[in-house]
């Protein structure tokens, strides 16, 4: 078309369209991915609807004839229709298919036609996600399962370029199962193989936002900050520009988290601000509570106890919404935090005991460690050599028992033993806890002795 449509020819389109096909259109105006297709779809030239369509737009002379307008509408409203039964399908079909052994489950995708469904397809991958942080074992069996259906799904009914970006979609789940692991190299191959899946695939932009969004984990994770930090402002340009604002918030608060393993807390703090315009608690409620907390302890790290403490106080009913005890013990950690910044030591101590015997609970040994240097720092400042000594001694068993790994339990048998000779100063303390936050992201980062 070589103008923009007038009013009066727009509002007779409109007016010539049935209640279901209009429902159609306005979906395609809001929905940055549909309109993305759309626009591949009649730009391939491939079908007869595409053609009768790219015939319209022409907008000859003549009147317009609408008629193929009409059957591209009824053409998507009867493949949403089939999607969407094949959605409500899905999650049955799930729970059939995790009914069986590993080896019947493949049995099953590569001969029962009934699972090989885009809906189970998008549902594989959809708990592949939800799981990688928390199950990543499980995510990566997902993930491998969805890889395995992709195979005996039918090319001509959903499109053999849309089946390539949900392949990339599973590989970038591996990955970043693999990740949280910490098998790094393997989640490299991984995200490489989402990449090549991804230039099959439609090209459509949001994918490529969700792939550079879990690159840029890998990256933090390698210590190469700039890179995640240049993947994130992609990711969020592009999620932003396709009407994704909760993904574009996650992303900013993975921003924030770049900055805080960089030890620049300032420079996050206006992130989480962003962030919490964008992100839709109703979507992703643990998602607020993060950016508050991850925005509270920023405020403390950068010395603004003040702004942390109003900031905590109008979050309580909040952390109370999420009493786990991975939940707790952070809050009571950056409590503790607050509390020694504004010269509260006896109540900075209690917490820091308590947040410490959690973390001891849930055998999560970096945690633990870096509280527990807290505390020393507590201990230093205040001039008490004896109860320095007693953390120090509880310190390594506890972590020989956690798997920390040899590097970090050196930098702690090094702590115990200037306790021990009365020289482990402010300067000492401070040094090994920062030592602590740089190696639990690199096992390989080799201990320096302090003195």
């Amino acid at each position: 078309m070589k103008i923009h449509p007038n009013d009066f020819v727009l509002e007779e389109f409109l007016l010539s369209l049935s209640k279901e096909h209009l429902g159609v259109v306005e979906h395609l105006v809001d929905c940055g991915t549909c309109h993305s297709r759309f626009r591949r779809f009649l730009r391939s030239g491939k079908g007869l609807v595409a053609r009768k369509v790219a015939d319209v737009l022409e907008w000859p002379k003549s009147a317009p004839d609408y008629s193929a307008l009409w059957e591209c509408a009824e053409f998507f409203k009867e493949r949403e229709e089939m999607l969407s039964k094949e959605r409500r399908e899905a999650p049955q079909l799930f729970v059939e298919l995790k009914g069986h052994t590993p080896d019947q489950q493949v049995f099953l995708l590569h001969n029962t036609s009934r699972f090989s469904t885009w809906g189970l397809f998008e549902l594989l991958v959809e708990r592949a996600s939800e799981t990688s942080i928390n199950q990543p074992v499980q995510a990566e069996e997902l993930g491998a399962l969805a890889l395995r259906l992709a195979d005996s799904l039918n090319t001509d009914r959903y499109g053999i370029k849309l089946i390539e970006d949900l392949r990339a979609r599973a590989w970038g789940y591996i990955g970043n199962a693999n990740r949280v692991r910490s098998d790094l190299h393997a989640a490299e191959n991984a995200l490489g193989e989402a990449g090549l899946h991804l230039k099959a695939g439609t090209g459509d932009p949001l994918e490529r936002a969700i792939l550079q969004d879990l690159e840029a984990s890998l990256r933090r994770d390698q210590r190469r900050f700039e890179e995640a930090l240049t993947l994130l402002r992609r990711a969020v340009t592009l999620f932003l520009q396709n009407g994704q604002e909760h993904r574009a918030g996650r992303s900013l608060l993975k921003m924030d988290d770049v900055y805080h393993h960089m030890g620049s807390y300032e420079k996050g703090i206006p992130l989480i601000y962003q962030a919490l315009d964008l992100i839709d608690p109703e979507q992703e409620p643990r998602l607020l509570l993060c950016a508050r907390h991850n925005l509270i302890d920023d405020l403390a790290e950068s010395g603004r106890y003040l702004e942390a403490q109003g900031l905590y106080r109008a979050s309580r009913s909040l952390y109370r919404s999420f009493p786990d005890a991975w939940s707790q013990n952070r809050r009571k950690w950056v409590k503790g935090k607050i509390a020694r910044g504004l010269g509260q030591a006896d109540q900075a101590e209690s917490l820091f005991l308590a947040a410490r015997d959690g973390f001891v609970g849930e055998g999560i040994p970096y945690d633990t460690a870096l509280v527990s240097l807290e505390l020393a720092t507590l201990y230093a400042e205040q001039g008490r050599p004896g109860d320095l000594k007693r953390l120090a001694r509880e310190m390594v068993p506890i972590f020989s028992s956690l798997n920390i790994h040899r590097e970090a339990l050196a930098a702690l048998a090094y702590l115990q033993q200037a306790a021990e000779a009365e020289r482990a100063t402010f300067e000492v303390v401070a040094g090994v806890a920062a030592y602590l936050r740089r190696a639990q992201y690199d096992p390989a980062l080799r201990f320096e002795d302090q003195t």
